[in-house]
Parts: C-alpha cells; sequence; structure tokens
C-alpha cells in the first residue's frame, strides 16, 4: 500500500474517540480549501463518523468564508428562533413555507432545518468554541503528483475546455463504514480530488457529503436544504403558493446567493444520494407548468434525454463530468491522453450507426441485433469523449432548436445510443454496475435475454441476481412515491413504467489505454468491448427510474460488429478487433 495504513487506523480511532458523543448525529465541516492537512485529515475523520453511523457534510470555504455557508447559517438560525416561538418576519416566512410544503410531506420536511449537531472550523485543528481535534494526515504520502497534476490539466483543457473566468465545482468521496474496495481505491481519490482543484487557478467550490445505501433513505439533512434552498431560488417566480411562499423568505434571508457553478467534476463511489423530499413530494415546475422536474440538477444541466428538457425553456447553466473511486495509476493511464484522437474512432463508429438500421453482433456465446428504426424515428449515435467542452449541446440545438446540456464520464471512450429494441441473447463476462461495480466472469456471467417487449435475466451469480432485483425494487417504489404526490406528470409516470423493463443502452468502448478492473467506468471504456445498459436510455422516450450498465469482452467473445442497411454491411469489429 502507497499510503500509510497504521497512522490511518491510529487517526480513524482518534477522531471516533473524540466524536463518540455525535453517533447518529449530523456533523458539518468548513474545509478551508488551502489547508491540505485539514482536508487530508477529512479521509480517517469520514470513516470515523460514519463508524458512528453519523452524517458528515463538507463546505469548502476561503478566507472570507462562503456565501451559500452564510445563508444556511440564516436558515438554521430563523429556525431556532421559530422553533422557541419568537415571532418576527422571518419566522412567520419560514413557517409558511414550511406549512405549505407540509401539506404534502406531513411533517417530514421541516427535519432538514435542523441545524448540525456539530459544526467544525479547520483553522489549526477541527475546532469550535469547545473542541479542538488534531489534524492527522500523516497516513497521506505523495504518489506520482506531477503525473496527476499533468492529467488534471489533460481533462481541464482537452475534455472540458475550462475557461479561466469559470467557476468550477469539485466533490470528493468520503471514506464509507463498510469498505467493498480496498481503502487505497479510497484514498487514492483524495489525492485525485486535490490534484484537480491544485492545476485550476479558477475559483473552485469544494465539497462532500456521506452517501446512502438506497434512493429510498432520507438524503443527508444538510444536502438535502442547500438542494432544496437552491432548486426553490431557481423556482421562485413561478406562481405557486408554494414558490411564492419561498419567494417572500428568500428576500427576507437574503438566499439569492445559491449560484451554480459553469462546471461541475465530481468522484463518486457506492451508494445514493438519498431520498429528496421536495423533488418527490412538491417537484420543480418548468415555467410553463406543462411539466415537473425531481430534481434541481435536471434545470441545471438540462440533458437531451430528459423529457422535460423540450418544456424547459431556460438554457442549462452547468456542465458535467464525474468518475469513481479510481486508482491513480488507472485514473492517469486511461485520462491523461489525446482525447481527441480518441473521438475520431468514437465519431466513425457513430457514422456507422447513423447508416445502418440495425447493428448485427455475433460471437462464440452473444448473438443479438441491435434494431435502430421504430416508428417515425431512428435512433442516433453519441460520444463519450469531448463533450463537455461546452454548456451547450450544439449538434442537438442546430438540428432541434432546443438548448440541451453536456456531460462526461472520466475516463471517456465510447460511442452510444438507446436501441428501438435488442433480440437474442447477451453474455455479460466482465462487469455490472448497480449501487456500485460487481465483477463478472467468463466462468459465470449475467446471461440476458432480449426481445422487443424487454429483457429478462436468464442466470448469473446469484449475489448479483439478488441485488439488482432489489434496486430495481427500490426504483420502482421511488416511482410510486413520485406518483402518489403527484409531483411528476402523470404521461411521465406512465412513460417511465413503459421502459421500466427495457434495455436502453448499446455502446462501443474506444478508449486505448483502459484495461480491465474492479470499475465500471473505466471497463465501459476498454476499446474492443462494448456494454448494454438496462433500463433507462438516452432519448426522451426512453427514461425510466434506473441504469445498469453491463460490460462485454467483446475481444474474448471473438465478436463481428457490423451495421446493415438493406444488402449493405458497415464493420466495425471483427472476431474482437476493430476494423475501423
Amino acid at each position: 500500500m502507497k499510503y500509510n495504513k497504521k497512522e490511518f487506523d491510529y487517526a480513524v480511532k482518534y477522531y471516533q474517540k473524540n466524536l463518540s458523543k455525535y453517533k447518529k448525529k449530523a456533523i458539518l465541516i468548513l474545509l478551508e480549501k488551502d489547508n491540505k492537512s485539514a482536508y487530508y485529515s477529512i479521509a480517517p475523520l469520514s470513516k470515523a463518523v460514519h463508524n458512528l453511523d453519523a452524517e458528515l457534510n463538507v463546505i469548502g470555504i476561503n478566507k472570507k468564508g462562503n456565501k451559500s455557508y452564510k445563508a444556511l447559517e440564516r436558515v438554521w438560525e430563523t429556525y431556532d428562533q421559530l422553533k422557541k416561538e419568537v415571532k418576527n418576519k422571518k419566522t412567520i416566512a419560514l413557517l409558511d413555507f414550511i406549512n405549505e410544503v407540509e401539506k404534502k410531506t406531513k411533517g417530514k420536511f421541516k427535519r432538514i432545518f435542523k441545524k448540525p449537531d456539530l459544526i467544525l472550523n479547520t483553522n489549526n485543528c477541527f475546532n469550535n468554541k469547545e473542541l479542538c481535534i488534531k489534524f492527522n494526515s500523516k497516513w497521506f504520502k505523495p504518489y506520482r503528483q506531477k503525473d496527476l497534476l499533468e492529467t488534471a490539466k489533460t481533462i481541464w483543457s482537452q475534455a472540458c475546455n475550462v475557461k479561466w473566468w469559470e467557476t468550477v465545482g469539485i466533490g470528493f468521496e468520503l471514506i464509507p463504514k463498510e469498505l467493498e474496495l480496498p481503502l487505497e481505491d479510497y484514498l487514492d481519490s483524495f489525492s485525485i480530488a486535490r490534484a484537480m482543484k491544485d492545476s485550476l487557478k479558477n475559483k473552485v467550490s469544494f465539497g462532500a457529503s456521506s452517501s446512502k445505501t438506497s434512493v429510498l433513505k432520507p438524503a443527508n439533512r444538510i444536502s438535502d436544504l442547500k438542494t432544496t434552498l437552491f432548486g426553490c431560488e431557481l423556482e421562485k417566480n413561478i406562481d405557486e403558493p408554494i414558490f411564492q411562499k419561498y419567494k417572500i423568505l428568500s428576500k427576507l434571508l437574503k438566499l439569492n446567493c445559491f449560484k451554480p457553478s459553469d462546471i461541475n467534476f465530481f468522484i463518486h463511489g457506492k451508494g445514493y444520494g438519498g431520498k429528496h423530499l421536495f423533488g418527490e413530494a412538491i417537484g420543480y415546475p418548468t415555467p410553463n407548468k406543462k411539466t415537473r422536474w425531481p430534481s434541481p440538477g435536471g434545470i441545471l444541466y438540462k440533458f437531451e434525454w430528459y423529457p422535460q428538457s423540450k418544456e424547459e425553456s431556460r438554457d442549462p447553466q452547468s456542465r458535467v463530468c464525474f468518475t469513481e473511486t479510481l486508482p491513480i495509476d488507472i485514473f492517469i493511464k486511461t485520462s491523461n491522453i489525446n482525447w481527441f484522437d480518441m473521438q475520431k474512432r468514437n465519431k466513425a463508429i457513430a457514422d456507422v450507426m447513423k447508416k445502418a438500421d440495425e447493428i448485427i453482433v455475433n460471437s462464440e456465446k452473444s448473438n443479438f441485433e441491435v434494431f435502430l428504426k421504430g416508428k417515425n424515428i431512428k435512433r442516433e449515435a453519441k460520444l463519450s469523449g469531448t463533450e463537455t467542452r461546452s454548456k451547450i449541446n450544439k449538434a442537438y440545438y442546430k438540428k432541434t432548436g432546443i438548448k440541451v446540456g453536456n456531460m462526461a464520464n472520466i475516463p471517456g471512450g465510447e460511442a452510444f445510443l438507446t436501441p428501438e429494441y435488442i433480440k437474442g441473447t447477451f453474455y455479460g463476462d466482465v462487469v455490472i454496475s448497480i449501487d456500485q461495480s460487481y465483477m463478472l466472469s467468463e466462468k459465470e456471467p449475467l446471461v440476458v435475454k432480449a426481445d422487443k417487449k424487454g429483457y429478462k435475466i436468464v442466470s448469473g451469480p446469484k449475489k448479483i441476481i439478488k441485488k439488482l432485483n432489489q434496486e430495481k425494487r427500490n426504483a420502482w417504489k421511488a416511482l410510486l412515491e413520485k406518483e402518489k404526490h403527484k409531483s411528476l406528470p402523470q404521461t411521465l409516470i406512465n412513460l417511465k413504467k413503459k421502459n421500466f423493463n427495457k434495455l436502453g443502452e448499446f455502446a462501443i468502448n474506444t478508449n486505448p489505454e483502459a484495461e480491465l478492473c474492479d470499475y465500471l467506468i473505466v471497463n465501459e471504456k476498454i476499446a474492443n468491448m462494448i456494454h448494454i445498459a438496462l433500463g433507462s436510455g438516452f432519448d426522451p422516450d426512453r427514461t425510466t427510474e434506473y441504469h445498469y450498465d453491463i460490460v462485454i469482452n467483446a475481444k474474448k467473445q471473438k465478436m463481428d460488429i457490423y451495421g446493415v442497411k438493406g444488402k449493405q454491411e458497415f464493420w466495425i469489429l471483427k472476431k474482437g478487433k476493430f476494423v475501423i
């Protein structure tokens, strides 16, 4: 292990002892963004907090503080006064807003306004008026720092085209209670996030929060409050009682400081953000009120595959790229590449998909057809490479006149589309991503049979099938909750139900440096492999509540993949090797 595990374990015990009375509580850390000792100390501290079954939020601040945090303080102070039955304009406005929401949430909403049980600053130690808990970053040892910074600069310049004046948001991953992956991988992600920040001279917001084990569990209450306030700021001119009451509150508490970053980079590990209560119960309407968003992220990014985007008159306000908790060596190898060269192959594959009416896939095991034409529709390919170079998807705007946003994976490398349907059988023999990445194998693959109606799991590892079915049940329950609260239009609910058991993606992987590992986000980019997703697709008519990618080793299965239009054939792979 490249880090000092003995020091890490010692620090976890130290923090756990000092925070023992905050078991199952909500803890907030105000991280001075330039304080590296504090930053790296958060790794063992987060493990200690999660061992105590507590929640942790980290908000990056600078010497002048943080405007959005100051706004949170004003909300918490007003809620404290409200509980003490203080009556003034602010408490009355907050009570009016909460009561309007509680008509739908029945007493559950007000919990998010409770102040964190512990707030710690990071000047010299983790401290407040009563505590001073020492930093301990002795576990950290620099590793390939020069290469990491170079990789970060490559991503920012080639994949994202970040301008000097743009604001950047960076989210890093905390250490969970139960480690599903090697500890070293989680610690590597701390180095990666730091390098992504330190490679920039831009204004950067920096933070993290505890994840949840299910989409049905309530979100971290500090995160949920921030999300709610941000979303309601976007909606405060909507003429519905809830948003009008919020508008009064916003003016009194000066909440108009919640601003999106021009580009966001997130590291995501296992788990979910949890149930966003306001989104589930109320939703965020488009200005024409013809549809609603389940979270403000939909308004922020406005992707082309969201059905709401065609009704959303506001432009996308941010673009986003994300990765998993990758080992440093893999992150550097797969991302410090020539993104423009990789994009050329992505485009060549997309051009074949554009010409073809169907894609034929034949191998020693998997044999299926990918149909691209439906009634009044031809499915078109999308690329994963240099898409986040602009906020607006220029090609989509040129074709439709609708301004939608851009998203990318790090590492990139695929040409993908939403199939009209797939007919045949495929063997997932590399990895599947559900709530995290689960390894598959040639000896025990996940076998899936598909037709025009949808898909059926034929066989596979019992543990994975059990997890898949459990998460699908949770996704269905979450959908029914939205239907119950009418936070989404019934037409959209019906569409999500209709697509619930369909296949949403067929993709050909193109990253020349990606190699087999424990992470789907890399494996689904390995050149000479493919992946297929269960669930939601990337066209507006194919949305649903989940998206589980399955990677297939085309090279090992010696796959022939080619497009067909009439008697014409357009080859992509022969015996598992590119011919394009």
